[in-house]
Protein backbone atom coordinates (compact mmCIF):
# COMPACT_ATOMS: atom_id res chain seq x y z
CA UNK A 1 0.00 0.00 0.00
CA UNK A 2 1.45 3.34 -1.04
CA UNK A 3 1.35 6.42 1.17
CA UNK A 4 -1.30 7.98 -1.11
CA UNK A 5 -3.46 4.83 -1.01
CA UNK A 6 -3.25 4.75 2.77
CA UNK A 7 -4.19 8.44 2.93
CA UNK A 8 -7.27 7.79 0.75
CA UNK A 9 -8.33 4.81 2.90
CA UNK A 10 -7.95 6.79 6.13
CA UNK A 11 -10.03 9.63 4.63
CA UNK A 12 -12.69 7.03 3.68
CA UNK A 13 -12.66 5.67 7.25
CA UNK A 14 -12.95 9.18 8.72
CA UNK A 15 -15.99 9.94 6.53
CA UNK A 16 -17.63 6.66 7.62
CA UNK A 17 -16.97 7.48 11.29
CA UNK A 18 -18.45 10.95 10.89
CA UNK A 19 -21.65 9.39 9.51
CA UNK A 20 -21.84 6.88 12.38
CA UNK A 21 -21.26 9.59 15.00
CA UNK A 22 -24.33 11.34 13.56
CA UNK A 23 -26.40 8.15 13.88
CA UNK A 24 -26.03 7.07 10.26
CA UNK A 25 -25.70 3.68 8.59
CA UNK A 26 -22.63 2.65 6.61
CA UNK A 27 -22.07 -0.05 4.00
CA UNK A 28 -18.54 -1.39 4.40
CA UNK A 29 -16.15 -4.31 3.87
CA UNK A 30 -15.32 -6.42 6.92
CA UNK A 31 -13.02 -9.32 7.71
CA UNK A 32 -15.73 -11.58 6.28
CA UNK A 33 -18.35 -10.22 3.85
CA UNK A 34 -19.76 -6.76 3.07
CA UNK A 35 -21.83 -5.44 5.94
CA UNK A 36 -24.22 -2.80 7.15
CA UNK A 37 -22.89 -1.03 10.19
CA UNK A 38 -23.53 1.67 12.74
CA UNK A 39 -22.50 2.71 16.23
CA UNK A 40 -23.43 -0.35 18.29
CA UNK A 41 -24.37 1.88 21.24
CA UNK A 42 -26.98 3.86 19.27
CA UNK A 43 -30.39 2.16 19.57
CA UNK A 44 -32.02 4.32 16.87
CA UNK A 45 -29.30 3.46 14.34
CA UNK A 46 -29.57 -0.24 15.24
CA UNK A 47 -33.35 -0.05 14.69
CA UNK A 48 -32.75 1.41 11.22
CA UNK A 49 -30.54 -1.54 10.31
CA UNK A 50 -33.34 -3.95 11.25
CA UNK A 51 -35.70 -1.93 9.03
CA UNK A 52 -33.29 -1.88 6.08
CA UNK A 53 -32.76 -5.63 6.33
CA UNK A 54 -36.46 -6.28 7.02
CA UNK A 55 -35.29 -8.46 9.85
CA UNK A 56 -37.12 -9.29 13.07
CA UNK A 57 -35.64 -7.18 15.85
CA UNK A 58 -35.46 -10.08 18.29
CA UNK A 59 -32.64 -11.62 16.19
CA UNK A 60 -29.42 -10.20 17.59
CA UNK A 61 -26.81 -8.50 15.41
CA UNK A 62 -23.05 -9.11 15.50
CA UNK A 63 -20.76 -6.48 16.96
CA UNK A 64 -17.17 -5.84 15.84
CA UNK A 65 -14.36 -4.74 18.14
CA UNK A 66 -10.74 -4.05 17.13
CA UNK A 67 -8.97 -6.24 19.68
CA UNK A 68 -9.70 -8.72 22.45
CA UNK A 69 -9.15 -6.14 25.22
CA UNK A 70 -12.41 -4.49 24.13
CA UNK A 71 -14.46 -7.67 24.71
CA UNK A 72 -14.64 -7.14 28.47
CA UNK A 73 -16.17 -3.67 27.94
CA UNK A 74 -19.26 -5.23 26.34
CA UNK A 75 -19.62 -8.61 28.05
CA UNK A 76 -20.66 -9.10 31.68
CA UNK A 77 -18.44 -12.13 32.18
CA UNK A 78 -15.96 -13.51 29.63
CA UNK A 79 -15.42 -17.26 30.19
CA UNK A 80 -11.78 -18.36 30.20
CA UNK A 81 -12.40 -20.58 27.17
CA UNK A 82 -13.30 -17.48 25.13
CA UNK A 83 -9.73 -16.18 25.37
CA UNK A 84 -8.42 -19.57 24.26
CA UNK A 85 -10.82 -19.68 21.30
CA UNK A 86 -9.92 -16.15 20.20
CA UNK A 87 -6.22 -16.92 20.39
CA UNK A 88 -6.54 -20.21 18.48
CA UNK A 89 -8.89 -18.92 15.76
CA UNK A 90 -7.39 -18.89 12.27
CA UNK A 91 -10.53 -17.67 10.50
CA UNK A 92 -12.97 -14.98 11.66
CA UNK A 93 -14.81 -16.15 14.78
CA UNK A 94 -17.91 -14.64 16.35
CA UNK A 95 -18.53 -15.63 19.95
CA UNK A 96 -22.00 -15.29 21.48
CA UNK A 97 -21.78 -14.51 25.20
CA UNK A 98 -24.57 -14.89 27.75
CA UNK A 99 -24.83 -11.25 28.86
CA UNK A 100 -23.91 -8.11 26.97
CA UNK A 101 -23.48 -4.62 28.40
CA UNK A 102 -22.79 -1.04 27.29
CA UNK A 103 -24.41 -1.48 23.85
CA UNK A 104 -27.84 -0.64 22.44
CA UNK A 105 -30.51 -2.82 24.07
CA UNK A 106 -31.95 -3.83 20.67
CA UNK A 107 -28.58 -5.10 19.46
CA UNK A 108 -28.66 -8.04 21.87
CA UNK A 109 -30.77 -11.17 21.81
CA UNK A 110 -34.01 -11.34 23.79
CA UNK A 111 -32.09 -13.25 26.47
CA UNK A 112 -29.47 -10.47 26.75
CA UNK A 113 -26.83 -12.39 24.81
CA UNK A 114 -24.34 -10.60 22.55
CA UNK A 115 -22.33 -11.77 19.56
CA UNK A 116 -18.86 -10.20 19.30
CA UNK A 117 -16.09 -10.68 16.75
CA UNK A 118 -12.58 -9.29 17.06
CA UNK A 119 -11.77 -8.09 13.54
CA UNK A 120 -8.26 -8.44 12.18
CA UNK A 121 -9.08 -6.67 8.91
CA UNK A 122 -7.52 -3.22 8.52
CA UNK A 123 -10.56 -1.17 7.45
CA UNK A 124 -13.10 -2.49 9.97
CA UNK A 125 -10.53 -2.49 12.78
CA UNK A 126 -9.67 1.16 12.08
CA UNK A 127 -13.38 2.06 11.97
CA UNK A 128 -13.78 0.77 15.53
CA UNK A 129 -10.61 2.42 16.78
CA UNK A 130 -11.38 5.82 15.28
CA UNK A 131 -15.05 5.74 16.29
CA UNK A 132 -13.92 4.54 19.74
CA UNK A 133 -16.98 2.32 19.91
CA UNK A 134 -18.03 -1.15 18.77
CA UNK A 135 -19.65 -1.33 15.34
CA UNK A 136 -22.60 -3.39 14.16
CA UNK A 137 -21.69 -5.90 11.48
CA UNK A 138 -24.55 -7.60 9.71
CA UNK A 139 -24.65 -8.86 6.13
CA UNK A 140 -25.56 -6.17 3.60
CA UNK A 141 -28.70 -7.83 2.29
CA UNK A 142 -32.42 -8.10 2.90
CA UNK A 143 -32.96 -10.85 5.47
CA UNK A 144 -33.24 -14.25 3.83
CA UNK A 145 -31.36 -13.26 0.68
CA UNK A 146 -27.83 -14.37 -0.20
CA UNK A 147 -25.08 -12.60 1.74
CA UNK A 148 -22.86 -10.34 -0.42
CA UNK A 149 -19.38 -11.82 -0.64
CA UNK A 150 -18.18 -8.94 -2.86
CA UNK A 151 -19.48 -5.40 -3.40
CA UNK A 152 -20.98 -6.33 -6.78
CA UNK A 153 -23.35 -8.75 -4.98
CA UNK A 154 -25.06 -5.96 -3.00
CA UNK A 155 -28.54 -4.98 -4.16
CA UNK A 156 -29.41 -1.40 -5.11
CA UNK A 157 -32.03 -1.24 -2.35
CA UNK A 158 -29.34 -1.80 0.30
CA UNK A 159 -26.86 0.61 -1.31
CA UNK A 160 -29.52 3.33 -1.51
CA UNK A 161 -30.53 2.80 2.14
CA UNK A 162 -27.01 3.39 3.48
CA UNK A 163 -25.94 6.91 4.49
CA UNK A 164 -22.36 6.19 3.46
CA UNK A 165 -20.87 3.55 1.14
CA UNK A 166 -17.18 2.80 1.69
CA UNK A 167 -14.93 3.21 -1.32
CA UNK A 168 -12.41 0.70 -0.01
CA UNK A 169 -12.37 -2.76 -1.67
CA UNK A 170 -15.33 -2.08 -3.99
CA UNK A 171 -13.41 -3.55 -6.93
CA UNK A 172 -12.10 -6.50 -4.88
CA UNK A 173 -13.12 -9.84 -6.40
CA UNK A 174 -11.84 -11.99 -3.52
CA UNK A 175 -15.06 -13.41 -2.12
CA UNK A 176 -15.44 -13.29 1.62
CA UNK A 177 -17.03 -15.91 3.85
CA UNK A 178 -19.27 -15.46 6.88
CA UNK A 179 -17.65 -16.06 10.25
CA UNK A 180 -17.95 -19.17 12.35
CA UNK A 181 -20.37 -18.48 15.22
CA UNK A 182 -19.95 -20.21 18.59
CA UNK A 183 -22.18 -19.74 21.64
CA UNK A 184 -20.57 -20.02 25.05
CA UNK A 185 -22.93 -21.02 27.81
CA UNK A 186 -22.56 -21.35 31.54
CA UNK A 187 -20.35 -24.13 32.82
CA UNK A 188 -18.11 -24.00 29.74
CA UNK A 189 -20.78 -25.27 27.32
CA UNK A 190 -19.76 -24.62 23.68
CA UNK A 191 -22.33 -24.77 20.89
CA UNK A 192 -21.51 -24.19 17.21
CA UNK A 193 -24.27 -22.04 15.68
CA UNK A 194 -22.63 -21.57 12.25
CA UNK A 195 -19.48 -23.14 10.84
Amino acid sequence: MTADERKDIIADIERACRVMREGGIILYPTDTIWGLGCDATNAEAVARIYEIKRRADHKALITLVPDDVWVERYVEEVPEVAWELMEAAVDPLTIVYDKGKNVAHNLMGEDGSIGIRVTGEFYSRELCRRLRKPIVSTSANVSGQISPRVFADIGKEIIDAADYVAGYRRADNCAGKASTVIKLGSGGLIKILRS
